[in-house]
């Protein structure tokens, strides 16, 4: 019973320490998600692909996909990961974050990784979109059955490939960690979208 505990406490701190690293990533999918609902955005958004449609007769990626959301993204990101930095600083905790194995916690570092982290979010989502439009499926939605599975699942944890593979450049995580973040990071996108779709700030999941 004893072995039982002591693997489920170390499996409970480990996910508390994943959450920990990459919660100024959430914050800024937050953020950002707030930033497209504002009229500044409404008024200048353009999409990346300037409504160009391929042979297909679809779109390339949307209207969903704008060059303002992209670096609105990475500007989150950059604000997030300074001030989380300046709080486990604060607290005394940067060692509880995985992106400090290597690298201080200092603000031209954070820049350098909220920017990475953000750049990453989003061009990780572009082949889910441009998948998606060859495929007839509207912007912000999935499909039924199986491939709506799918691509359910693909928009939870698309972008997390890239934010994890920039986590990884920083720190010294394994393979299998890696997986664990993706895994990790796709029950709390799921949580906060659900979230944000009860509050109204989203209007899918």
């Amino acid at each position: 019973m004893s072995d039982v505990l002591s693997a489920l406490a170390q499996f409970f701190a480990a996910c508390g320490k994943m959450i920990l690293t990459m919660f100024p990533v959430i914050l800024g999918g937050v953020l950002n998600m707030v930033v497209c609902k504002t009229p500044f955005y409404k008024k200048h958004r353009v999409p990346m692909d300037r409504g160009k449609v391929l042979s297909d007769g679809n779109r390339i990626f949307g209207d969903n996909k704008t060059w303002l959301g992209f670096v609105s993204m990475i500007l989150c990101c950059i604000v997030t990961t300074v001030l989380w930095g300046l709080l486990l600083n604060g607290l005394r905790i940067t060692h509880l974050s995985e992106l400090y194995q290597i690298h201080p916690n200092r603000v031209p570092f954070n820049v350098l990784a909220g920017t990475l982290f953000g750049f990453a979010y989003m061009l990780l989502e572009l082949p889910n979109s441009f998948l998606k439009r060859r495929l007839s499926i509207e912007p912000g939605k999935t499909d039924r059955g199986l491939k709506g599975l799918f691509f359910f699942l693909l928009d939870q944890t698309d972008s997390l490939f890239g934010v994890i593979l920039v986590l990884a450049l920083f720190s010294r995580i394994s393979v299998a960690r890696y997986f664990g973040y993706i895994a990790l990071g796709g029950l709390i996108h799921i949580t906060v979208n659900l979230v944000l779709y009860k509050t109204g700030i989203r209007k899918n999941l």
